[in-house]
C-alpha cells in the first residue's frame, strides 16, 4: 500500500474508476457503457491527454505554461489562411504552423529563464498577444473570425487519414494520445532528461551544481508544450475542415487540471504523465456522462470546480504521508 501511496497517479487512477462506475449506474442505459458511448468520451479525452502530457512535464520542472490555448488558435489559423488565401499544400502549412509553435515555445522559455519573472506572468502575457494577433490578422485578412474550405487544399486526404480518420470506430486521436502519453513517460522515467527534468523542477539549484543544463531543459519543454498544442490544432482544423480565432479559448487550464488531478504538484518536483492522462480521462467521461445522464450541461464546470479541489487535498494528504514514511 505504501508503494501505491507513492505513485503520484494513484488518486486519478481511483477518481477514474469512481467516475466511470457513477455515470456507469446512472448513464448506463442511455448509451455510456455502448461502443459509441465510449469512443465519444475518449475522444474528447485524447485531445486533452495530448496538451497534458506536455503540460505535466513542464509542471514537473516547476512552470506554466498559460499560452497553450491562443497557441491552439494561432497555429490552426495559420494553417488555414495559408491553405485558404495562398494556395498552400497542407502539409506545408502544417509545417510552417508547427515552426511558428517552436518559435513561440522558445521565446516562452527564454524569457523566463533570462529574466527569472514567473512563468504564470510570462505565459499570460503571451496568451493575449497571440489571442488578439490571432484576431486581429484574420479579420484583416478575411473580415470573418472562421476560416474553412480546408478540405479544398493539396494533400487533404492523406493527411486527413493521419489526423482525423477512424480505426473501428475510434478516433485516430485516440490512437495518437496512447502513444504520445507512453512516449512522454518513458522519457520522464526512464532517461537522463526525465531526471533533469524532476530535478529541475525539486530543486533547481542543486541541480546547477550538479551539471544539469536547467535553462535548456525548461526551454524544450516550453518548445513541447507549444508543439503538443499545435498537434490538436492540426488535428482540429482537418478534423472539422477549418479554424476559429476562438478554438482552444480554456484548454490551458483545463489541461493544468488534468495533470494536478493526475498528482502533479503546482510547486513542481513531482508528478506523473500517466496521472496527467488519467486527469484528462475524467474530463472525457464527465463532460459525455453529463450528457448521457440528462444532466444540465450547466453543471459540468461544477464537477470540474470540485475535481481540482478534491485533487488537490488529496494530493496533499498523500503526498504528506509518503514523506512522513520515509523518515
Amino acid at each position: 500500500m505504501r508503494k501505491l501511496l507513492n505513485r503520484p497517479e494513484f488518486g486519478a487512477v481511483g477518481g477514474t474508476a469512481a467516475i466511470w462506475l457513477f455515470f456507469a449506474f446512472y448513464a448506463g442505459g442511455s448509451g455510456f457503457l455502448t461502443w459509441p458511448g465510449t469512443a465519444s468520451y475518449l475522444e474528447i479525452a485524447s485531445e486533452l491527454g495530448i496538451l497534458a502530457a506536455a503540460v505535466s512535464l513542464l509542471m514537473i520542472a516547476g512552470e506554466f505554461d498559460l499560452s497553450v490555448g491562443s497557441t491552439i488558435a494561432a497555429t490552426g489559423m495559420t494553417i488555414s489562411l495559408l491553405c485558404e488565401r495562398l494556395g498552400w499544400s497542407l502539409w506545408a502549412a502544417i509545417a510552417a504552423a508547427g515552426v511558428l509553435a517552436l518559435g513561440v515555445g522558445f521565446l516562452n522559455g527564454l524569457v523566463v529563464v533570462r529574466t527569472r519573472l514567473p512563468s504564470f506572468i510570462v505565459t499570460l502575457g503571451t496568451l493575449f498577444i497571440l489571442s488578439g494577433s490571432t484576431i486581429g490578422v484574420t479579420r484583416l485578412v478575411t473580415g470573418r473570425t472562421q476560416v474553412g474550405g480546408l478540405h479544398e487544399a493539396l494533400h487533404y486526404g492523406a493527411a486527413e487519414t493521419l489526423f482525423a480518420s477512424r480505426i473501428g470506430g475510434f478516433s485516430v486521436s485516440i490512437f495518437w494520445w496512447l502513444a504520445l502519453t507512453a512516449l512522454t513517460a518513458w522519457v520522464l522515467l526512464r532517461t537522463r532528461f526525465g531526471n533533469w527534468i524532476f530535478g529541475a523542477g525539486g530543486a533547481p539549484d542543486a541541480a546547477r551544481n550538479l551539471g544539469v543544463p536547467v535553462a535548456r531543459v525548461k526551454i524544450a519543454l516550453f518548445m513541447t508544450t507549444a508543439l503538443a498544442a499545435w498537434f490538436v490544432a492540426t488535428s482540429q482544423a482537418i478534423k472539422f475542415t477549418g479554424t476559429d480565432v476562438l478554438r482552444g479559448t480554456g484548454k490551458e487550464l483545463e489541461a493544468i487540471l488534468a495533470a494536478v488531478i493526475g498528482g502533479t504538484l503546482l510547486t513542481g518536483g513531482y508528478g506523473s504523465v500517466i496521472g496527467a492522462g488519467f486527469g484528462a480521462l475524467i474530463f472525457g467521461m464527465v463532460q459525455q456522462g453529463i450528457v448521457f445522464s440528462g444532466i444540465d450541461s450547466d453543471w459540468y464546470k461544477v464537477f470540474l470546480g470540485a475535481m481540482l479541489i478534491t485533487a488537490v487535498l488529496v494530493n496533499s494528504y498523500v503526498r504528506g504521508k509518503v514523506m512522513e514514511a520515509r523518515r
